[in-house]
């Protein structure tokens, strides 16, 4: 199809609102200006409005906060200079809900209107690393570690002992449906496994504890292209803290070589081993998924929808390796989710 009005879409009811914004500006930057109209939208707690636009050929438009127009979610359109413009493709960029669990999916399946990603069933499935990992416990080209699941109020009281003689120590406790690692905690001793679900269920109703894989920390993003599903070049992960968690991320205490200075074989078992997962989970659009490469083999560590988009993010980073103009790029995403 050919599009004219894009959407951006971006904000979101999680903790990770704020990263959801610097990826959505950027998107919406590098969305081909002479090709689309593109309009930016913050969409919050059921709050949505229209924060900026740029029509073909022309500059940004930044709206003043109180004079933002709100958006008419029963046709996905907006009022601009006078004017209704409907919205004819969704380019979403909320981490968390509604963007990542299928909530935003669904509502624009309905009304018709067609967006990148994943569709509403395979985001509800890969946003909760519990359920994501039950997929694909049982294939032969990945491994997944032991995990425990727990439900706000079904955790008894001896649980963390529990937890330790399955899993062992260190282990991982972490809300099944966040990201940007907001409460993750590595557990080290039996004594903080109890203070860890806690901070794991301030983020999420359910929570899962995980064994620890020690390897090397990779990630690797696929996109259809139209024709074929297509591997980007796989990044490791360096962290100077105990694990790549939010401060390692987004305040400078990470560094992520890209292409990985792997061997060849590991790096062609990662992109062919995502491109699986990402035919095996049904998924559409950029995906990255996520790894630890130990002694014991390659082990999945989860599916990322809606991966970041600031200009340092690691996606970004792999289109720029793989020799790719990120304006050419959103517009294969465009045209072939």
């Amino acid at each position: 199809m050919e599009y004219k009005a894009i959407a951006v879409i971006y904000g979101s009811d999680s903790s990770e609102w704020e990263v959801s914004v610097r990826s959505g500006e950027f998107t919406a930057s590098q969305i081909d200006g002479q090709k689309y109209d593109v309009y930016e939208i913050f969409a919050r707690f059921g709050n949505w409005s229209l924060v900026a636009y740029r029509k073909r050929g022309e500059g940004r438009v930044v709206i003043p906060e109180n004079e933002r127009p709100a958006v008419d979610k029963s046709d996905f359109s907006v009022m601009v200079d006078g004017c209704k413009v409907k919205m004819d493709y969704a380019y979403i960029m909320q981490h968390g809900t509604p963007g990542e669990n299928g909530l935003m999916q669904g509502y624009l399946e309905m009304i018709g209107v067609p967006h990148s990603g994943c569709d509403a069933f395979v985001a509800a499935i890969t946003f909760d690393k519990f359920s994501c990992k039950s997929y694909l416990k049982d294939v032969d080209f990945v491994k997944c570690a032991d995990d425990m699941f727990f439900r706000k109020g079904e955790v008894a009281p001896d649980v963390a002992q529990k937890a330790v003689e399955r899993l062992g120590l260190p282990m991982f406790v972490k809300p099944t449906d966040g990201g940007s690692s907001f409460g993750v905690t590595k557990v080290k001793k039996v004594e903080d496994f109890n203070a860890a679900v806690e901070a794991a269920f301030a983020e999420g109703k359910t929570v899962m504890a995980e064994g620890a894989i020690v390897g090397r920390e990779l990630t690797c993003a696929v996109y259809f292209n139209g024709t074929e599903n297509v591997a980007l070049p796989v990044i490791e992960i360096l962290t100077d803290n105990e694990f790549f968690d939010y401060e390692a991320k987004y305040n400078g205490h990470s560094r992520e070589v890209c292409p990985a200075q792997i061997p060849d074989t590991l790096r062609d078992e990662i992109q062919e081993v995502s491109k699986k997962i990402y035919a095996h989970l049904g998924c559409a659009g950029l995906v990255r998924v996520d790894y630890i490469a130990s002694e014991e083999g390659l082990y999945f560590l989860e599916v990322n929808t809606i991966p970041g988009m600031t200009s340092a993010s690691l996606v970004p980073q792999m289109v720029r390796a793989a020799g790719l103009s990120m304006n050419d790029f959103l517009t294969t995403i465009i045209e072939n989710s």
